[in-house]
């Protein structure tokens, strides 16, 4: 019966759900899964795990840390995941980060680096290259451009939540 990460002496029980993480991730492989697991903390203390599952449901987004910020959103039945923390058995991807950011999680924890990733055949180097460089190496991998649609069309979707006296804020 597993109850569970196991405090150290201090009281902190990081290594003990890194390592869980990284078990998620080698369990995910024997089940068809890639390699990546990913467990959300929420402040008060609740466990959501998360695997990457982009092959086997055929979505680029289902990505370990995803499916566990996912997991816990509807767990808790909220999307601000403030005081929680990510734990994830390799070095989260842009999206990944992003989506911790956006869920607004305090902190994120990983095992393996996106260079472990890259040696197992996961070069995911190119999307970290993609947000740090606006020049010629960004364009190739995936131009994006701002179209003028002419006049105040461009901002009709703002301007109506602005008008929206019950929209949830986040």
């Amino acid at each position: 019966m597993n109850l569970g990460p196991t405090p150290d002496a201090t009281g902190d029980d990081t290594a003990a759900r890194l390592a869980q993480a990284v078990e998620l991730a080698t369990e995910n492989v024997r089940n068809a899964g890639g390699p990546f697991g990913a467990i959300v903390v929420t402040a008060d203390g609740r466990s959501f795990d998360g695997v990457n599952r982009v092959t086997a449901n055929l979505d680029p987004t289902a990505h370990a840390e995803i499916t566990a910020i996912r997991a816990a959103c509807r767990g808790i039945g909220d999307f601000d995941l403030s005081g929680g923390t990510l734990y994830s058995s390799c070095e989260p991807c842009p999206m990944c980060l992003a989506a911790a950011l956006w869920a607004r999680l305090d902190r994120v924890v990983f095992a393996a680096t996106r260079d472990d990733a890259a040696d197992a055949g996961f070069d995911d180097a190119r999307f970290y290259r993609y947000f740090d460089d606006d020049g010629e190496e960004a364009r190739s991998i995936m131009p994006v451009a701002r179209l003028e649609l002419g006049g105040e069309r461009r901002l009709a979707p703002f301007a109506e939540w602005k008008r929206t006296a019950d929209r949830i804020e986040y």
